[in-house]
């Protein structure tokens, strides 16, 4: 299937906001790979697909997982948010038959990160907070940073999702932290700047 094929797909599956966003994630994820060196039709496919399973109704994306083997961690269970990216991943393998694992992660992860993430992964991720229509505060700070480093604008981005979490007394799932911590770590052994 092709780019076209999947935004037909897609656009049958959410509002016209939601499809603009991952029109406008898929467009910013291939300049990314463009300037870090990463595989510009995968980054334009799993940005299009990244919220395939967004709005569709929380028990139809249960089901995908539990139907798939998918065991939710105590923090997942609590936070329906973090379903989409999971179920999208289950989705996209079992009713797109894409098999191609960069991809399938790179949708699971693209809302808490993970350690040891792909170019992909960090691609997704990031283009999920720089995309054109995202208008939060900090944005263009954001999107500045996206341009120096895909980690310091995930280190930007986790500060970010950190304080909204804690101000509302929301668990921060383990994989948030480890991808936090790794960067973090690596930055520092490295002598980086942020």
């Amino acid at each position: 299937m092709c780019i076209a094929e999947y935004k037909k797909i897609i656009k049958s599956m959410m509002s016209e906001n939601r499809y603009n966003h991952c029109v406008n994630v898929s467009k910013e994820a291939v300049k990314l790979a463009k300037r870090y060196g990463g595989d510009e039709e995968k980054a334009s496919i799993a940005g299009i697909l990244h919220d395939i399973t967004k709005e569709m109704p929380k028990e139809e994306q249960l089901q995908i997982m539990l139907d798939s083997g998918i065991i939710l961690d105590d923090i997942q269970k609590n936070a329906p948010k973090l379903w989409h990216g999971i179920s999208g991943s289950v989705y996209i393998k079992n009713h797109l038959d894409i098999n191609d694992e960069d991809i399938l992660n790179a949708v699971c992860y693209h809302t808490t990160g993970r350690a040891g993430m792909s170019l992909l992964e960090k691609i997704i991720f990031v283009a999920d907070f720089t995309s054109e229509e995202r208008t939060y505060k900090g944005v263009a700070t954001m999107r500045k940073k996206s341009r120096k480093s895909l980690e310091v604008a995930m280190l930007y981005g986790f500060k970010f999702t950190f304080s909204d979490l804690s101000s509302r007394e929301l668990a921060i799932h383990p994989d948030e932290l480890a991808c936090y911590n790794e960067i973090v770590l690596n930055n520092s052994t490295k002598g980086k700047s942020k």
